[in-house]
């Protein structure tokens, strides 16, 4: 894909309705020669509309004005390009937990959760936060917790009758994010969107939660080292490997690798991904090409529901088999 299109692309699928600066700078951008050259200069994986405004906002760019951040991206080019190369995306979005949930509940207690491109860990703690579902009344999760989570829900939404119930917990990344490093945690919060400061709020309430109880994050390979690591959950528990918004940082053969190997370990797998990430799991959703973006909730291949980026709205398919699930052997 050009990088014209990429940002025009996320500026009108991504971050309209969700974030009206990012709208309108990846605009200005796919209409800009001198920063698209600059950006083509980049590797592709460093090009992304996200990554380029959280390097921006973590060197404190004025993003308000699209004339004036081109004029500052163009000054501070050589020290904004090495933040981009330096840097990953790793957004490490908790409201994801809420869509997370309704499956994880009904999996065979207690769970050993591995989560594959972990950041920080933040996404390893569903049973820590609180949970409203659209309109219900109720709330679930411990009531002292304050992380709560929002998700509005169309469809037969399985509500969680309990919580999961979490023996251990660990992650694999590349580059494992410490939320008790001060630097990371820039870093973290650089990557959530102008508009949403209850996401701010969100990360470091939820970052509290994390210090207090540091999960087994792992620098490693979702390939060569992920084996090793669910070989230590332990043997009395339901593991179950997951990830959200991640495969579509590596490439289509990596990807294809990944899923046969993660079927053939034991345990469960859920997959939050994007529509054209995994072609298995999309073959039998639909979902208008030139939409919003969503992802595809899986549970071992099987799709479930589409939800949206960060977790805040969940719509159950008609088709979806919301059955307790056995474990795999």
């Amino acid at each position: 894909m050009l990088t014209s299109d990429w940002y025009r692309a996320f500026g009108v699928r991504e971050a309209r309705g969700h974030s009206t600066t990012y709208e309108r700078l990846a605009l200005a951008v796919a209409e800009d020669a001198l920063l698209l050259g600059l950006l083509d200069e980049l590797p592709e994986s460093k090009r992304r509309p996200n990554l380029l405004f959280a390097a921006a906002q973590y060197s404190g760019a004025p993003l308000h004005e699209p004339g004036v951040f081109r004029d500052w991206a163009v000054r501070h080019w050589s020290e904004l390009a090495a933040t981009m190369t330096a840097r990953h995306t790793q957004t490490n979005e908790v409201a994801r937990c809420s869509v997370l949930l309704p499956v994880l509940a009904r999996l065979p207690q207690p769970l050993a959760l591995l989560e594959v491109g972990a950041s920080a860990g933040l996404c390893l703690y569903p049973d820590a936060y609180r949970y409203r579902y659209g309109g219900d009344p109720r709330i679930y999760g411990p009531q002292d917790s304050q992380v709560q989570l929002q998700c509005e829900v169309t469809g037969p939404t399985p509500l969680p009758e309990r919580m999961p119930t979490v023996v251990w917990r660990a992650g694999i990344d590349l580059n494992p994010l410490d939320v008790g490093d001060g630097d990371d945690l820039r870093w973290l919060d650089a990557l959530i969107w102008p508009e949403q400061e209850h996401r701010r709020e969100r990360l470091r309430a939820a970052a509290e939660i994390v210090r207090a109880d540091p999960p087994h994050l792992v620098r490693g390979d979702l390939l060569d080292d992920l084996p090793a690591l669910a070989a230590e959950a332990p043997r009395d528990a339901t593991l179950v490997i997951f990830h959200s918004s991640v495969l579509c940082y590596v490439p289509a053969s990596t990807r294809h690798a990944f899923t046969d190997l993660v079927r053939g370990l034991p345990g469960h797998w859920i997959s939050n991904e994007g529509v054209s990430v995994l072609p298995d799991v999309a073959a039998v959703v639909d979902v208008p090409a030139d939409g919003p973006a969503v992802s595809i909730l899986a549970l071992d291949g099987r799709p479930l529901a589409l939800a949206a980026p960060h977790g805040q709205e969940l719509k159950w398919l008609d088709t979806a088999d919301t059955q307790d699930a056995a474990p795999r052997s």
